[in-house]
């Protein structure tokens, strides 16, 4: 009888031939079962969104819809964001209310509008469009928000990958490249639970960030602070306020700053801030102005109400937490209990966030994908997290455990693990 908890590279091909018979068996079960899983993205659940349903009802009458100062959210104005509404956010990021701007619903909508207006009109300081400054490249830590990349790719932005260590990118690579080729005029960092790492900048690389001097003048970093608030567990997770650290080395102009409440509240409607420095601000304003006339009052109102500070909005997601947490705790036992002594995966197991980044053998990660797609279980496409989707080892995969019920999550994994061994079991009959 073969020992199964054996690694693989320590079996012979008879005895691997056998197994991946065994395996192929287990998967060709649920092949004919026509199940539907999806772990695709990382969506809130029914659960997690009746969290905020208060909010659908917390402005029922005329008299709800006044400001502190008296002004009525029905009506137009206020392009920056209600006062109230931009004390919640400053009071959350800690930082200055008079640098935040409260948008529309979706972050990377206004991360696009960010990138657009570069383009089109260039960033503050008199700078030429970017658009007209020929190739220009961005560094694009790695694995990494697929979205991200695709809005680089959209807008003929070259894309510069660079890996990501335990305590953030690596920053020897990122002063490598930034300070050394005028074209590179940006970097996309999620600094805290980053996607799909789950790892959170360490203050070291924080302050090294901010103290750089890239080689543009007009260089940005658009810093997604998309999991801010996203911690799985009681203890909060430190990251360092880039603003200080860029205030200290007068850096204060490379930061465009994001944040939204789209996994706070309703990813359809929630509320999406940019934070920047005033002389950013300044040059953005009148941009945003022909855009708009004001972003939707009544639902920045809605916020203010339903959380009246940001301690509200740390309480609102400790019950976040409790729903999500057994979920991953589920699928890193279920890898544990699957996978544990066969030298064929790794993973990552975050303190918060929404995602479990999975490194299955090199060259396997896009057959992992078609094992899995063949019996209902849908992945994010194995490459995504890389940009251009090259992923250069084949081995990266993103696992979202958030939107599926517990018993899909279940089922759905341990199907994963068994595309695994068999990806794995393949792997090495070729070698």
């Amino acid at each position: 009888m073969i020992n199964e908890r054996k690694p693989y590279s320590a079996l012979d091909k008879d005895q691997l031939r056998a197994l991946l018979a065994k395996e192929q068996s287990r998967l060709d079960r649920w092949g004919d079962m026509n199940l539907t899983l999806d772990l695709t993205r990382g969506k809130p659940n029914q659960a997690q969104l009746d969290l905020s349903s208060e909010m659908l009802s917390i402005i029922s009458h005329r008299g709800d819809c006044f400001s502190e100062s008296g002004l009525d959210c029905r009506n137009y104005g206020i392009l920056d964001g209600l006062p109230e509404t931009k004390k919640l956010f400053a009071d959350l990021l800690n930082v200055p209310p008079e640098n935040v701007l409260v948008l529309g619903n979706s972050s990377l909508n206004v991360m696009y509008d960010t990138l657009v207006r570069a383009m089109l009109f260039g960033v503050a300081g008199g700078y030429e469009p970017w658009s007209r400054q020929g190739r220009i490249k961005f560094i694009c830590p790695s694995p990494g928000y697929d979205r991200h990349f695709t809005m680089c790719r959209t807008l003929g932005i070259e894309m510069v990958p660079v890996k990501m260590n335990a305590d953030g990118p690596d920053i020897d690579e990122v002063y490598n490249i930034a300070c050394s080729d005028p074209s590179v005029k940006g970097m996309w960092c999620v600094p805290k639970f980053a996607n799909p790492e789950g790892i959170t900048y360490s203050d070291e690389v924080v302050e090294q960030l901010a103290a750089m001097k890239p080689a543009a003048p007009d260089f940005r970093f658009f810093w997604d602070n998309a999991y801010a608030v996203h911690e799985l567990y009681d203890e909060e997770v430190h990251l360092a306020n880039v603003f200080d650290y860029a205030l200290e080395y007068g850096t204060q102009d490379n930061f465009f700053y994001f944040a939204s409440t789209s996994k706070i509240t309703f990813p359809g409607s929630g509320l999406a801030v940019m934070v920047a420095s005033e002389k950013n601000l300044e040059q953005i304003r009148p941009i945003i102005a022909t855009q708009t006339i004001g972003y939707d009052k009544i639902n920045q109102m809605r916020h203010v109400k339903f959380f009246k500070d940001a301690e509200g909005i740390k309480k609102h997601m400790k019950h976040h937490a409790a729903i999500l947490r057994p979920k991953f705790e589920l699928v890193e036992q279920i890898f544990h209990d699957k996978l544990d002594g066969l030298d064929i995966a790794h993973w990552t197991e975050p303190r918060g966030g929404y995602f479990i980044s999975l490194y299955v053998p090199n060259g396997c990660a896009r057959r992992v994908y078609q094992l899995a797609r063949s019996v209902g279980v849908t992945l994010t496409t194995a490459g995504s997290t890389y940009p251009y989707g090259r992923d250069p080892y084949d081995s990266n995969l993103r696992i979202a455990p958030t939107y599926p019920e517990i018993d899909e999550l279940k089922q759905a994994v341990e199907i994963l693990c068994v595309c695994i061994r068999i990806a794995a079991i393949e792997k090495l009959l070729k070698d």
